[in-house]
């Protein structure tokens, strides 16, 4: 049973550590800050995930007990990264929107722009005598 413990722990740890040096090279790597976000909050966040069950493994099949503190820090981590890299894309886009900063060419191109008349969802403000442009007069 504890070569099993430790075989799982090693396998976790592994991952872990192969999920956030992904994470973390993305964060470095990528050009665009929208692009940049993906690494911490998507790849470092299971890394950091399969860090702490490894944690889990190994104190109840080493000790033999349970403890509570990394499925604290897991559920704290996949509740706030999500929201955090949405506030900084929400503060992202609206500097690109003011003309604040100019980001550099991205690798997927440039966003797509809407067909017709319509402005959801995209980086320009709304246009005029539109129902976006008039719901805050």
């Amino acid at each position: 049973m504890s070569q099993l413990v430790d075989i799982a722990v090693t396998a976790l740890v592994l991952l872990g550590a192969t999920f956030v040096l992904i994470g973390s090279w993305g964060l470095v790597r990528l050009p665009s800050t929208m692009e940049r976000l993906h690494g911490p909050t998507k790849a470092t966040t299971l890394g950091l995930g399969s860090l702490l069950l490894a944690s889990v493994v190994y104190f109840h099949g080493r000790l033999g007990i349970w403890t509570a503190h990394e499925l604290l820090i897991s559920l704290f981590l996949f509740i706030t990264a999500p929201i955090s890299a949405n506030m900084i894309a929400k503060v992202h886009l609206h500097r690109l929107r003011i003309a604040e900063i100019v980001e550099p060419d991205s690798i997927a191109g440039p966003p797509p722009r809407p067909e017709g008349d319509g402005d959801w969802a995209t980086f320009e403000a709304p246009k005029r005598n539109t129902p976006a442009s008039t719901a805050n007069s």
